[in-house]
C-alpha cells in the first residue's frame, strides 16, 4: 500500500467533515503525564468550536486532569474506502456553566451525544456531567488517498 495522494482540507471541507462526525478521541497534557478519552461531540461551524459533556467522578484521573486546565488536542478521523480524513483541533478547554448557556450553545451540547451511563460501574448519582467547551486555536485536516495495489 503506498499514499498516492495528501493534501490539507480546505476550510469549508474541515467544517463539513466535522459537522458530519460526531465522535473524537479527546488528549489532555499536564506537564509529561498524557491522558486521552474517546468522547462525543456537537460542532458550530459558524464559531468553529466544539462542545461536550465529559462524565466523571469526583476521584477519577479524568476528573484531576479537567481540574488542572489542560491543553487539549481532539483528533476526529474515518476511512471510507482508500481515503482517510482526520482533522486536529488543539487549543484549553473551558467549562461552561449551564445556566450562562445561550440558546445557540443548548443547540449544539443537544448534538453532542449523552455518554452511556450503563457502562459506568459507579451509580448515576456518582457521576458528574460537565459541560465543555473546544474552542481551538489550531484546526487542521488532511485528506489522503491510498493505492492499495501498490
Amino acid at each position: 500500500m503506498a499514499i498516492d495522494q495528501e493534501t490539507e482540507m480546505t476550510d469549508a471541507e474541515i467544517d463539513d467533515f466535522l459537522s458530519r462526525r460526531e465522535t473524537g478521541v479527546l488528549s489532555l497534557a499536564r506537564t509529561d503525564e498524557p491522558y486521552a478519552i474517546p468522547i462525543s461531540y456537537g460542532y458550530d461551524d459558524d464559531e468553529r468550536e466544539f462542545y461536550m459533556r465529559l462524565v466523571s467522578t469526583p476521584d477519577s484521573e479524568k476528573r484531576q486532569f479537567l481540574e488542572s486546565s489542560p491543553q487539549a488536542r481532539l483528533v476526529v478521523y474515518d476511512e471510507a474506502g482508500s481515503t482517510y480524513r482526520s482533522v486536529i483541533a488543539t487549543g484549553g478547554l473551558e467549562s461552561i456553566e449551564p445556566a450562562a448557556l445561550t440558546p445557540g450553545e443548548i443547540a449544539q451540547y443537544g448534538e453532542a451525544k449523552r455518554p452511556l451511563f450503563e457502562i459506568w460501574a459507579k451509580g448515576k448519582k456518582s457521576l458528574d456531567i460537565e459541560l465543555y467547551r473546544l474552542e481551538p486555536t489550531t484546526l487542521n485536516g488532511r485528506r489522503t488517498d491510498v493505492d492499495r495495489e501498490a
